[in-house]
């Protein structure tokens, strides 16, 4: 979905083959280098993964086929891709068979992706700025809240992360003294008491 300020919005699927393709965790890495550099060629997905040009020159080719990368620009020989949109959402559909398997499959691999580049961080934050770290927060929170007070809540993190629109695909839209930001936000209900 497009807007004027992001003209390149998030691809938002329910099909469960599409999840299906998506549910892998160097796709998932593939995606991710694509969000971070804009175009990337099957060397340089093997540089920066550690796996051979040819596995990566499949999986983008894969994720081409379901519509997650499209052909970038040639130049020379380089054949480099780019992501179709910025962020995938990837949702349940009760109208749609299937769906949820393949969802929580791909959540799976993304939680799994994103617990580790958060260890990472951790791992490393000895030799970040301390300003860096102060701004940065690792936080859990408990609370009630009805169905209609939780599907709020998903919107209004959304929203907040809207903000930012657009400074990934158009570098002048970045603020001096800018960098790349993760959020991982997982807003969830838990099983009713009884069922603990």
């Amino acid at each position: 979905m497009s807007t004027p300020d992001h003209p390149r919005g998030p691809l938002v699927t329910s099909d469960p083959e599409r999840m299906r393709a998506l549910a892998h965790p160097l796709r998932l890495r593939i995606l991710s280098l694509l969000d971070d550099e804009g175009e990337v060629t099957a060397t340089r997905c093997a540089e920066a993964t550690g796996e051979s040009v040819a596995s990566c020159s499949f999986h983008l080719r894969m994720l081409a086929k379901y519509g997650f990368v499209e052909p970038g620009e040639r130049r020379g020989k380089e054949k480099p891709w780019r992501a179709v949109g910025q962020g995938r959402q990837t949702r349940f559909d009760p109208a749609v068979p299937g769906s949820l398997p393949a969802a929580a499959a791909v959540g799976a691999a993304l939680l799994g992706q994103e617990t580790d580049r958060v260890r990472a961080w951790l791992e490393r934050s000895a030799g970040e700025e301390p300003g860096w770290l102060l701004a940065s927060t690792l936080t859990t929170a408990s609370f009630w809240a009805t169905r209609t007070e939780l599907d709020a809540l998903s919107r209004e993190v959304e929203a907040l992360v809207d903000r930012f629109a657009g400074r990934s695909d158009d570098p002048s839209l970045r603020p001096a003294g800018s960098r790349p930001v993760r959020l991982l936000g997982v807003v969830n209900a838990d099983p009713p008491a009884a069922d603990r």
